[in-house]
């Protein structure tokens, strides 16, 4: 009876294989929409330009953390990090993991279920392997920066001769900053080479683009010195490197006969490496760029739809046919193995706190996706700053729940020659349109018209003509805490 059941489900794998689309996850390390096709005058995307006319572009998709291990639970996994565990980094003494009762709807161990083969290269840095399984964790070829190699290293997964699909998470660590600065630089403060090599050489195969620091537009979060000019134009170069990765990737599927039938989604943990940007719920930290290119959908649609990174893994569930939109969750639960784990599987979860976006494919707008909510509560282990925030088509709400405490810094962002230039002006010191010290210092409620000022520089919070905004917003927000399992919505109370 067990063999013929085996193979009665042999077959039944075998037929939903054969309607299921391949799937790429293509996620970049700490990258804001500065591209091609997102507007930039300068830098060149040419890859995630052309892949952005087969495909619809999303113009406001937001990760919902900007925080490295705690946005990849979140992708992975479909529940917001404050409800998954994933409060932080996962590597050293930061330690934090996601809990194991969410291997029941993670992404890789359902695609798996529905007859994918699932396999990684990259940075994962998300725990335990019980949640996050692949069947293969590929060797970058070419090493850790030299993106366009790692395609060497998945191009078997691409001609194996077999009847499943395969799901392949491509995760660069780049445009990340590295642990190297740039010594030819003529200033003092040395700008971080984010993964480049030393000024004048390439990566071995591998072309480097280079910018001018003089001629790249300075955003508006970020003053305009030589330091954060010079780092600009080593973050450009990074992102045009991983650029290069996104084309030979496409061109091996093309090559494999692949292409046409893979799913390919393009998005980015978080914001840039930048102070203003990375740990902070502003825009520049939320923001990313999202493209998807669906077999069978028309292409170089613009999408105005408001969706964040926990609706990647029930659209991507979706498409493979594992996601059922009435329950918000899979079809079918998965086991979740609890042996050794101790006293603290954690909660039951059956729905997802993101939806499936499939239906707004080839389409311009999408009828009630108006709302994205934000959850950063660690990065390293002793940068506790709690801050929740709401935004919806034109204003936004951030509670720093950790205020008055100074805002803490992640150890490269502090480092950065961008920041230290102005800290060590003093307090007074501009930083993009904030000074250094209110940079530092926080209010407990933040209040901000992005219509007005998308730069997020004047606090509406305290301001009398905005009290119905700053209520509503606050309700809002307590109302999505509870249903996202916040603990800390505790903190409404007592604090």
């Amino acid at each position: 009876m067990n063999a013929i059941l085996s193979v009665v489900v042999a077959v039944l794998l075998a037929g939903i294989a054969g309607a299921r689309p391949n799937i790429v996850l293509f996620v970049t390390d700490d990258q804001s929409p500065i591209a091609g096709c997102y507007g930039s005058p300068i830098i060149q995307t040419p890859h995630l330009d052309a892949l952005a006319k087969e495909g619809t572009r999303f113009t406001q998709a937001f990760a919902t953390t900007a925080s490295c291990s705690a946005s990849r639970s979140v992708i992975l996994t479909g529940l917001h990090n404050h409800a998954n565990g994933q409060f932080g980094h996962v590597h050293d003494y930061h330690k934090f993991e996601t809990f194991a009762s969410c291997a029941a709807l993670s992404l890789p161990l359902q695609l798996k279920s529905l007859g994918y083969r699932t396999a990684h290269i990259g940075k994962l840095h998300v725990a335990p392997e019980s949640v996050y399984h692949f069947d293969q964790y590929l060797k970058p070829a070419g090493g850790g920066s030299n993106t366009p190699k790692w395609i060497e290293s998945c191009e078997p997964l691409f001609t194996e001769k077999s009847d499943a699909p395969f799901f392949l998470c491509f995760w660069t660590n780049d445009p990340h900053r590295s642990g190297a600065t740039d010594e030819s630089a003529p200033e003092k403060l040395k700008p971080n080479r984010f993964g480049n090599p030393p000024a004048g050489e390439s990566y071995p195969g591998t072309e480097e683009v280079t910018y001018d620091p003089a001629k790249l537009p300075v955003p508006d979060f970020l003053p305009d010195t030589p330091e954060c000019r010079r780092e600009l134009a080593q973050y450009y170069q990074s992102v045009t490197r991983t650029d290069k990765a996104l084309g030979a990737l496409i061109a091996a599927l093309k090559e494999a006969g692949q292409y046409d039938n893979t799913l390919i989604v393009f998005t980015a943990d978080h914001g840039m490496a930048f102070p203003g940007a990375k740990t902070t719920v502003y825009e520049a930290g939320l923001h990313v760029p999202f493209i998807v290119r669906m077999p069978g959908t028309a292409g170089g649609i613009a999408n105005d739809a408001m969706i964040s990174h926990t609706d990647i893994t029930p659209s991507l569930l979706d498409a493979a046919g594992g996601y059922d939109a009435e329950k918000a969750g899979p079809k079918q639960l998965l086991p979740v193995a609890t042996l050794g784990v101790g006293e603290n599987a954690g909660p039951k979860f059956a729905r997802y706190h993101g939806r499936s976006w499939t239906g707004l494919l080839g389409k311009e707008h999408g009828e009630g996706w108006d709302e994205v909510i934000a959850s950063h509560t660690f990065h390293e282990i002793q940068m506790y700053y709690p801050m929740r925030a709401i935004r919806d088509r034109r204003f936004k709400l951030i509670w720093n729940i950790a205020s008055p405490l100074p805002y803490p810094f992640a150890s490269d962002l502090w480092a950065a020659s961008t920041w230290q230039a102005q800290y060590q002006k003093g307090v007074e010191a501009p930083y993009g349109k904030r000074t250094v010290g209110s940079y530092i210092q926080r209010p407990k409620f933040e209040l901000y018209d992005l219509i007005a000022d998308a730069a997020e520089s004047k606090n509406l919070a305290d301001d009398p003509a905005f009290a119905t905004q700053l209520t509503g917003l606050k309700e809002r927000l307590k109302a999505a805490q509870k249903e996202t399992a916040d603990p800390w919505v505790l903190k409404w109370r007592y604090e």
